[in-house]
């Protein structure tokens, strides 16, 4: 079997924070990397709980006695937000994270659904999109009851939009 020369190794990198009353309690979550060096890696998912980091951003990551690699900290911005959306069960979209996605297609958001039991969507708004217009539709969707969102990880290009 051939080895690719310039196969990425993908690690897992762990992050550690306080718990969010009323939320989910997790207090760390894995995210996907591709290996950089000896100790950085580019995120390579949507993170559902950690805030200040986006899907391309590099971190810097320790590993521990247990064989886990840490993050210590966001060595450079991809440009990409994170952003969280969660239906209103009652509302107009029933609580689907489908609608969700179908509600923000235009856009080109990549992302991913947390569980079927808890429809949230973490989504990566890439650098570059139109980061008004995405901004529109989520503030018209909290108003009309569609869903509740968060913005996890902005960049000055985000909050001046």
């Amino acid at each position: 079997m051939a080895v690719m020369e310039n196969a990425v190794e993908k690690i897992k990198v762990w992050f550690r924070f306080v718990p969010r009353e009323g939320w989910l309690p997790q207090d760390t979550e894995g995210l996907w990397a591709a290996r950089l060096g000896d100790d950085l890696a580019r995120v390579q998912n949507v993170p559902f709980l950690q805030d200040g980091v986006a899907e391309g951003d590099v971190v810097r990551y320790r590993t521990g006695s247990d064989g886990l690699h840490w993050a210590v900290e966001r060595v450079s911005s991809s440009g990409n937000c994170t952003i969280r959306v969660l239906p209103v069960p009652t509302g107009p979209l029933g609580g689907s994270a489908q609608e969700v996605h179908q509600r923000l297609a235009a856009f080109g958001l990549g992302g991913e659904v947390f569980s079927t039991d808890f429809p949230m969507v973490a989504l990566t708004a890439p650098a570059g999109a139109d980061f008004a217009g995405i901004k529109a539709l989520l503030d018209r969707g909290e108003e009309e009851g569609w869903w509740h969102y968060e913005v996890g990880c902005a960049t000055d290009e985000w909050r001046n939009a």
